[in-house]
């Protein structure tokens, strides 16, 4: 698989990763087992970055990503985690004695005397102007705890001031034909400072996949059930926002617009990877099969001049006036 540089970190990844918030919680019940299938499938496709935070399951997700790397310690993994959902979102609570408290949580977790890559998991908005959140940062790093630190955001313009910070190693931020407006300054900021992008919510929460209907039922421990109005957490994490009737009319048009044989999915991924700047992208996976199609879509890369215009004529029309003008 493609392995692009990911950001100021310096370290190769696979162009396609994997995300495993539904390995922890959130997306209805995965058993243990299943959950290492999906590593494994996905090691075994080329993918060499694996995306979790400290809150996926309390830990659960971290804590599985640990016990594969011990079972696998020749493979060379990159593993990027996410710190600061556990507690009240109050920006006094991000402190250097609680980021002390959360990563020896998460190294611990994850079987790591240093992480490789921690972020701040989409925090109030004040902490990525806060002098002293960027201090304790970097001790951390002098520390030895952590190799790299990046940010998780919600809206571009917190990605675009944690970029003008010099240690920032990577954006992570939601992504896909959806939601577009990452694409106006965030990645040409990314890319002029040398800023990895790790793209997440590629499929918007499964609608890309073009597998849903009105008539389909999510578990109610599933967050495509109880957030779809942001009651638990940011709106912009299920279904990207967008409203989900609108969601399903707009996912058959796009995938109307791939060629024959191409899988809604995997164009979905491909056309994200297309897009300068984009380091990694992090799919989710609830069973091997999926890790492996997901992986598959690195083959994808040229869906041709077309379609890309085709997906800004979509999103025009259906939702940049609209629902994304705050993202």
């Amino acid at each position: 698989m493609e392995q692009r540089t990911l950001g100021r970190t310096g370290r190769p990844v696979s162009v396609i990763g994997l995300g495993t918030w539904q390995l922890g919680a959130d997306w209805g019940e995965v058993q243990e087992r299943d959950a290492l299938e999906v590593l494994e499938a996905a090691a075994e496709a080329g993918t060499t970055f694996f995306d979790t935070a400290d809150v996926y399951g309390d830990g659960r997700s971290e804590k599985t990503i640990g016990a594969f790397r011990r079972a696998n310690p020749a493979l060379d993994l990159v593993v990027g985690t996410k710190m600061g959902r556990r507690v009240e979102q109050d920006p006094s609570q991000y402190t250097l004695a609680n980021f002390r408290s959360w990563v020896d949580r998460s190294r611990a977790n994850l079987g790591m005397d240093t992480l490789d890559l921690v972020q701040l998991h989409c925090p109030p908005s004040d902490v990525y102007t806060t002098e002293a959140v960027y201090d304790a940062l970097d001790t951390l790093v002098e520390e030895g705890a952590v190799r790299n630190y990046g940010v998780s955001v919600e809206r571009a313009d917190e990605a675009l001031a944690a970029i003008e910070r010099g240690n920032t190693a990577t954006v992570q931020i939601i992504l896909n034909a959806f939601r577009l407006k990452p694409l106006d300054a965030v990645l040409p900021a990314a890319r002029a400072a040398g800023v990895g992008i790790i793209a997440r919510v590629p499929l918007a929460s499964g609608l890309l996949s073009g597998k849903y209907s009105t008539s389909t039922v999510f578990p109610a421990d599933d967050h495509r059930n109880y957030n779809r109005s942001g009651a638990a957490f940011d709106v912009g994490e299920t279904f990207s926002g967008v409203d989900y009737d609108t969601g399903l009319a707009a996912a058959q048009e796009f995938a109307q617009l791939l060629p024959a044989g191409v899988e809604p999915a995997q164009g979905a991924l491909a056309w994200i990877i297309a897009q300068e700047g984009v380091s990694t992208v992090i799919p989710g996976a609830r069973n091997a099969a999926q890790a492996r199609a997901n992986a598959a879509a690195a083959g994808r890369l040229d869906l041709g001049r077309a379609i890309h215009d085709g997906v800004t004529a979509l999103y025009d029309r259906r939702f940049r006036p609209t629902v994304h003008s705050r993202w």
